[in-house]
């Protein structure tokens, strides 16, 4: 093994200490489950979680049903786990995926996931993010207006995902297969410019070398942890600003506080009064202008009120007087 991939292990394995807070070299039985795809990306982690610690880890690779390539590329990741001796399966949907096909698929690979890591007794599911996905997502949310919490970009963990290749280039996880004689699968979709990240990624091809992902990273990094500190304020100062009463209704305390902790305590208010909703963007931005200026609005099926105090309830049915 030459000397950088000698350190590309090194870091992997140190990733991957602090991530879970055990050593998994340790691990005599599987604890990590593994997603492999078949790209550079996935068979990457596949290569270095193996040479790391074998006993450690079993990999699935999801076939969406999307293409017919799929079928072969899954067949392939399983003859490469054989050929290691590392547990392999493959997961399909239950039905087919409709409706917007990236974000389904998404919905539908992450539900395959926890659900196999579930029945096999895994405490973590690696995924193989890496810097330039970091780089291509801040981009993204950039050219959507995004706020703090969007530009905090992808997380290190996330329940029981684990992303330990954040910190890794592409180019990086591309060398590691090279090196080890693995040839990767290619996904045609990677090269649809109808897709927002496809457009980002060719246009990063002619960007000026400054743009660099791994300095990048460390920006993001920078911004989760201004989002962590005011998500650490704002909880603090939700008993002394939100009353919830039994009316049904939610009272804000907007006064004093700067713009960015009245949004994130409106959203509190929100889902102090439905759970599930979850404004982003320019909906929380009309809201935030209306209620400051005195007006009411809806949003999603509550009725919002501002003044002094804002006050958030139930919409009324329709055809019932308040």
């Amino acid at each position: 093994m030459v000397e950088s991939s000698a350190n590309i292990l090194a870091e992997f394995s140190a990733s991957m200490r602090r991530l879970t807070a055990i050593n998994p070299a340790t691990l005599e039985a599987p604890h990590i489950g593994l997603a492999v795809s078949g790209g550079p990306d996935s068979l990457a982690l596949l290569l270095l979680a193996h040479q790391a610690f074998p006993k450690a880890i079993h990999a699935a690779t999801v076939d969406h049903e999307l293409r017919p390539e799929a079928n072969d590329e899954a067949h392939y990741v399983a003859g490469l786990c054989a050929e290691r001796g590392i547990p392999h399966a493959i997961l399909k949907p239950e039905r087919p995926i409709t409706g917007n096909l990236q974000s389904a698929a998404r919905d539908a690979r992450y539900g395959l996931l926890h659900k196999w890591a579930a029945s096999h007794g895994l405490n973590w599911i690696a995924t193989a993010h890496h810097a330039d996905d970091q780089l291509e997502t801040l981009l993204m949310r950039i050219a959507r207006g995004s706020g703090i919490a969007g530009l905090s970009s992808i997380r290190e963990t996330n329940g029981r995902i684990i992303r330990p290749l954040l910190g890794f280039t592409k180019a990086q996880l591309v060398a590691v297969c090279q090196e080890q004689g693995v040839i990767p699968c290619e996904d045609p979709s990677n090269a649809n410019v109808d897709f927002d990240r496809v457009q980002i990624r060719n246009w990063l091809k002619t960007a000026p070398p400054l743009l660099n992902a791994a300095r990048v990273s460390r920006t993001v990094d920078a911004v989760r942890e201004a989002h962590e500190a005011l998500e650490w304020m704002a909880a603090r100062l939700q008993p002394e600003r939100i009353a919830v009463s039994e009316n049904p209704g939610t009272t804000l305390d907007p006064a004093g506080l700067p713009p960015e902790l009245v949004r994130r305590l409106l959203i509190r208010a929100l889902q102090s009064q439905d759970a599930h909703i979850a404004p982003r963007g320019e909906t929380i931005d009309r809201a935030l202008e209306t209620l400051a200026a005195g007006g009411k609005l809806s949003v999603g099926n509550l009725l919002c009120t501002g003044g002094t105090l804002w006050h958030i309830e139930p919409a009324p049915l329709r055809g019932e007087n308040r």
